[in-house]
């Protein structure tokens, strides 16, 4: 006799997750808040679907916080296995020059997300939309709002798939964290991540510099350094290259109420070099025609410099030259949850096992953004909720008849 497995929430995990289950074992449903599955995935999917990142294995664990969180489903389901995957369902792939993979070009994101629900209907997953989860009944039975009626559901095994708190126009709220507060589980609370980072700049420059792009440079924040690009904002910077900071930045911010912040403008060059090359080059042009002719520097990057070096040092070669390899800026905040692109926060890791049974629960588990790990843009959130999917689901075919 099969067992019945109720997964609740219809994002990513669980979507991949019912792919991956034993239809032959288990009676599979899905519960979803909204009239239709991956609502998130879509909008993450504006201007270009990234579904994970080609980079070595290696490479790839360790853009994860803490670090081997995801080792053993990362090792069990690669991005390779999730591009195959993806590649038999139909959808073919592309790497772009940032390593990042997409669907190919022309494809839409709905495409995408209709070939994995053809799967998830091969097999035999039911879905029931518009059932709002409510928490649960004194004898632990699932409790949904739906057609205000309350309905209650029982269920051998359950898998929670509710997501952070980014996004909340598609529903991903966070509002389930005092359901399981009220069972004894801790959670977080949530705090933004990969989003735009407060910097309190001077209206002279953010007149000339608001949404222009720093391109080529580094990033470092208490040890760590990443390249990238960012774009100046009104409210602060935000981009590729400072996302992956994330989580520097917020225990700086966390211990004492700042974070510090140092670009290099020109990461490819030593500070001799330019140094040299200002001594060699300044007694025929001024520091700005060095700047634009020969470094190749955009306005934004002179304008940015110029902002740091008062103009008595603005002709010294050798203060010019140390400031460009070392531009500090003062975080002092970041971006609200809803403008966020994820979310750290929710179930403390500590209340999960390694196959993501929730400790304090009988046979209730927890995947996805609900946990609290931190992952970059790139494709690292997506491949972490499809790794965790497919481990989970392994171990749950497994033990379909030997444990539950």
């Amino acid at each position: 006799m099969k067992k019945t497995l109720s997964i609740v929430g219809g994002g990513a995990c669980a979507l991949f997750l019912g792919c991956a289950l034993d239809a032959d074992k288990y009676e599979i449903t899905i519960y979803e808040r909204n009239v239709a599955l991956g609502r998130k995935f879509l909008v993450a999917g504006d201007g270009g679907l990234n579904l994970t990142h080609s980079e070595s294995l290696e490479s790839f664990i360790k853009r994860y916080t803490p670090e081997n969180f995801l080792l053993k489903p990362l090792r069990n389901f690669t991005n390779e296995d999730y591009i195959k995957w993806i590649n038999e369902l139909g959808i073919k792939t592309f790497v772009g020059t940032s390593g990042r993979v997409f669907p190919i070009k022309g494809a839409k994101p709905i495409e995408v997300l209709n070939a994995i629900i053809g799967k998830l209907k091969d097999n035999s997953v039911k879905i029931n939309y518009k059932h709002y989860w409510q928490g649960f009944s004194e004898s632990n039975e699932l409790l949904f709002t739906s057609n205000e009626q309350i309905i209650k559901v029982k269920s051998d095994v359950t898998v929670f798939c509710l997501g952070g708190a980014s996004w909340p126009s598609t529903g991903s709220k966070g509002e389930w964290s005092s359901l399981f507060s009220n069972k004894g589980v801790i959670v977080n609370p949530f705090k933004a991540s990969n989003c735009n980072f407060k910097i309190e700049w001077k209206d002279e420059f953010i007149d000339k510099a608001q949404g222009k792009a720093l391109k080529n440079i580094s990033l470092s924040c208490n040890g760590k350094t990443r390249l990238g690009e960012v774009v100046i904002t009104k409210f602060g910077i935000e981009g590729s290259g400072i996302y992956p900071l994330s989580p520097e930045i917020r225990n700086q911010l966390d211990k004492e109420g700042k974070a510090d912040l140092t670009i290099d403008l020109k990461p490819n060059l030593s500070l001799d070099t330019l140094e040299k090359l200002f001594v060699k080059l300044h007694p025929k042009k001024n520091i700005t025609e060095i700047l634009k002719t020969d470094l190749k520097f955009s306005q934004v990057q002179v304008h940015l410099l110029k902002y740091h070096v008062s103009k008595e040092n603005f002709v010294n070669p050798h203060k010019v030259a140390f400031r460009i390899k070392n531009i500090n800026l003062s975080i002092t905040g970041t971006a609200p949850l809803e403008d966020a692109i994820s979310t750290v926060g929710g179930i403390s890791l500590n209340e999960i096992n390694a196959n993501f049974a929730l400790k304090k629960m009988s046979n209730v588990y927890a995947i996805g953004e609900m946990l609290d790990y931190d992952a970059p843009t790139g494709g690292y959130l997506l491949q972490s909720c499809f790794s965790m999917s497919k481990y989970l689901a392994a171990y749950l075919n497994k033990e379909a008849f030997n444990k539950f």
